[in-house]
């Protein structure tokens, strides 16, 4: 489909006199280019940029360099991440570090092939990287940028082949030297102009050339979000010692490899005869709503799948939705 000549012109523009300082942003030149870019990218999939943000700081004030990243442990980095979710990213962000330093010499690879090879770099992450970090001509398609290219063209995101859209209108899109510079300003531009819901179509310096504007009926782009409501019922081991019992075998998606109690779904089948009954209370992770009834007992001795953790140790990394749990049984003491 047909893009304006002048877009990539006009989004830079807007770019240049409005885009938001962020601590990632580093000059082209710069030595510490590669790591910044590289850990906020894989800290942004799926968290909003004003998350992002002070966890970004806290961690580069700690773990300076790419190369220290890459000898850091496993345990330090999932410290410094707590609270941000998604642990895998940092598990992979670990991994893809280690390869980069020492297989291939500090240097990522010039192609999407090979770089989506390491761990948690896909499409859009690929794409990201190489356009930041060598000026390719490329997009990388979060949804900001596809809602921009949607409106634009007035069609429904399903509708649309984006990848054929951009090799179509690549001369169009990538005609100056700052590739780097589109990629951000269309992200930033979606995020911040072209919005989900209210969008601000009056003042948009691209209203000219959007068929959405334009059009007495334009199409609805916002997407509900679905939200899944679970009740769970969670049982926790205590001891006198002011330890409870955790285990990272469960069967939550949602909470993968994370350290918790027992935790069931509520269903008539659980026997409640030996576990006291401490309180209800609700908890969200992502789209989920969470239902919880939790349960205690003290016993000094637990089952094999657990162990024993302190309730005031904080050198070891917790979720924290574990941290919650937490504070609930800490008022038994």
């Amino acid at each position: 489909m047909h893009i304006e000549n002048n877009l990539s012109k006009k989004i830079i523009t807007w770019y240049d006199n409005n885009k938001r300082t962020l601590p990632w942003r580093v000059p082209y030149n710069s030595h510490q280019k590669l790591y910044y870019r590289l850990l906020s990218e894989f800290m942004l999939q799926q968290t909003q940029v004003k998350t992002v943000i002070p966890y970004f700081a806290r961690f580069t004030k700690e773990i300076k360099t790419l190369k220290k990243l890459s000898t850091t442990s496993e345990r330090k980095i999932l410290k410094l991440w707590e609270g941000l979710g998604y642990y895998r990213r940092a598990k992979n962000l670990i991994k893809t570090a280690k390869i980069i330093v020492e297989e291939k010499k500090s240097i990522l690879p010039k192609n999407l092939i090979d770089i989506k090879k390491f761990p948690g770099i896909g499409d859009y992450t690929g794409n990201a990287l190489l356009a930041l970090i060598y000026n390719q001509p490329r997009l990388a398609l979060d949804g900001n940028v596809k809602r921009v290219f949607s409106r634009i063209l007035n069609k429904h995101e399903k509708q649309l082949n984006f990848d054929k859209i951009i090799e179509k209108n690549k001369k169009k899109l990538f005609y100056s030297k700052r590739n780097a510079d589109f990629v951000e300003a269309m992200m930033e531009f979606g995020a911040l102009i072209c919005k989900p819901k209210e969008p601000f179509c009056g003042t948009c310096p691209i209203n000219k050339i959007c068929k959405f504007y334009k059009s007495s009926k334009n199409i609805k782009l916002t997407k509900t979000i679905k939200t899944n409501k679970k009740s769970y019922n969670i049982f926790c081991y205590l001891n006198k010692k002011k330890q409870i019992g955790l285990t990272k075998k469960n069967n939550l998606g949602f909470l993968r490899e994370c350290s918790l109690p027992i935790m069931k779904e509520k269903s008539n089948k659980h026997k409640f005869k030996s576990w006291n009954f401490l309180c209800n209370y609700k908890n969200s992770i992502s789209n989920k709503k969470l239902d919880i009834d939790l349960y205690y007992k003290f016993s000094n001795k637990i089952p094999k799948d657990l162990n024993w953790y302190s309730l005031h140790n904080n050198k070891e990394f917790i979720p924290t939705f574990t941290k919650k749990i937490f504070k609930q049984v800490e008022n038994l003491y």
